[in-house]
C-alpha cells in the first residue's frame, strides 16, 4: 500500500484538481476503507456547475468500499467488510440529534475528510471514516449499488414521512434516480403507484419499477388524471421529486382529501407557489418535506439492497474512472441520465 493517495476536488467552475494526500493509518475509533464506487449527486452537479460556489470543495457523498484497517476501539468491523458510508455529519449533541432529527443537525453537510480541505470526500482512493458512519453490506452485493445506499436512504426517510398505508393511491411525480426508488418503496409498503413523467424512455423505467399506472404528463392534465383514476378523490399520497416549482402546485392540485404531500425535490430556483390555505384547512392535507437520512434509514437502505429488496442495476447510466472525473461530470449533468459512478 502506497504512502500517499489520490482525491479529486473542485476546485472552480468546471474545474477539477486530483491531488495527492498522505495515507495514515486508523486510530480509536476510526476506520481505513478503500473507496471503490462514488455516485454523482445533484449536490456535486450544482457546485461542478457553478450554481452553488464551495471552493475547493471535495466532493462525493454517495460512496463504498472495502474496510482495509481499523482502529483499537472498533469492533463492528474488519478488514475485508464491505461498506457503505453515511458521510452527512451530524453532531450528536444539538437539539435535533437529540430529539431524533440528526438529519436536520445544525452542522449538516460541513465535513473535512481529506486534511486541508472541506467536503464529504467520496471521490478518493481512500477514507478515513469514524466506525459509526460505516454500514456494512453483504458480502455479495456489488459494491456499486452498495454506493447508492445513501441516495436509496433519503428516499426511505420520504417514504416514512408520507405514513403510506396498505392499498393506498401513490403518485409520484418525476422519473429521476430518486423518483425511481420512490415508485419500488412504494410498492413495498403495498401502495398502488401512478407516475408522472414527460419522458417516455423514464414512464418505461417507471414501468419496469413496478408503477401500476404510467401518465405522461405533456400529453395529459395529470391532475385530472389522477382524479380520474382515484374515482374524483385524488391521491392518498403524493411525492414531488422534480426540481420545478409547477410541479410542486401541480402535487397539491392532485392531493385528496387527508392526503399527503411531501416535497421531496430541492427546488432550483426556489420560487414560490400559491397556496389555497381554505383547501388544506377544509381538506385536512397534510403537506411536509424530506430532506436526507435518518440513521434509522440508512440502516434500512442497506437492508433492503444487501438483501436484494430493491434493485437498482436500471439506474446506473455509466461507470467512469477517477482519471476522466471531469467526463463523468459533463455526463451526471445531462438531464437524461441516472447516477454517473466514479469508479476508484
Amino acid at each position: 500500500m502506497s504512502n500517499t493517495y489520490r482525491v479529486a476536488i473542485i476546485t472552480d467552475e468546471k474545474k477539477i484538481e486530483i491531488t495527492e494526500k498522505e495515507l495514515k493509518l486508523p486510530e480509536g475509533s476510526q476506520v481505513l476503507i478503500k473507496v471503490d464506487s462514488c455516485a454523482i449527486c445533484t449536490l456535486e452537479q450544482r457546485i461542478f456547475n457553478g450554481v452553488m460556489k464551495r471552493y475547493p470543495f471535495a466532493g462525493g457523498h454517495e460512496a463504498s468500499g472495502t474496510v482495509v484497517a481499523v482502529g483499537s476501539k472498533v469492533k463492528s468491523l474488519k478488514a475485508g467488510d464491505k461498506v457503505a458510508a453515511r458521510l452527512l455529519t451530524s453532531c450528536g449533541e444539538c437539539y435535533y440529534c437529540r430529539s431524533g432529527h440528526e438529519n436536520q443537525c445544525v452542522i449538516s453537510f460541513i465535513a473535512n475528510i481529506h486534511e486541508g480541505v472541506g467536503g464529504p470526500g467520496g471521490f478518493s482512493e481512500y477514507m478515513m471514516i469514524d466506525a459509526k458512519a460505516l454500514y456494512k453490506m453483504a458480502d455479495d452485493l456489488d459494491l456499486t449499488y452498495a454506493a447508492l445506499s445513501e441516495p436509496l436512504a433519503c428516499c426511505v426517510h420520504s417514504i416514512n414521512n408520507a405514513d403510506i398505508e396498505l392499498g393506498d393511491d401513490v403518485v409520484v411525480i418525476g422519473v429521476g434516480i430518486m423518483g425511481a426508488f420512490h415508485i419500488q418503496l412504494a410498492k413495498l409498503k403495498g401502495a398502488r403507484v401512478i407516475a408522472c413523467e414527460v419522458d417516455e424512455d423514464r414512464l418505461e423505467i417507471a414501468r419496469k419499477m413496478g408503477a401500476d399506472i404510467l401518465i405522461n404528463s405533456k400529453e395529459v392534465n395529470a391532475a385530472d388524471k389522477v382524479k380520474e383514476f382515484t374515482d374524483g378523490r385524488g391521491a392518498d399520497v403524493v411525492f414531488c421529486t422534480a426540481a420545478i416549482p409547477q410541479l410542486a402546485a401541480d402535487s397539491i392540485q392532485m392531493t385528496g382529501k387527508t392526503g399527503r404531500v411531501i416535497m421531496y425535490s430541492s427546488f432550483h430556483p426556489n420560487k414560490p407557489v400559491e397556496l389555497n390555505v381554505n383547501n388544506v384547512h377544509s381538506t385536512e392535507m397534510n403537506i411536509t418535506g424530506a430532506v436526507n437520512a435518518n440513521t434509522r434509514d440508512f440502516l434500512a437502505a442497506t437492508r433492503l439492497l444487501s438483501y436484494k429488496m430493491i434493485d437498482p442495476s436500471l439506474l446506473v447510466s455509466d461507470i467512469v474512472p477517477l482519471e476522466n472525473i471531469e467526463y463523468a461530470f459533463e455526463q451526471a449533468i445531462d438531464p437524461k441520465t441516472y447516477r454517473i459512478i466514479v469508479k476508484m
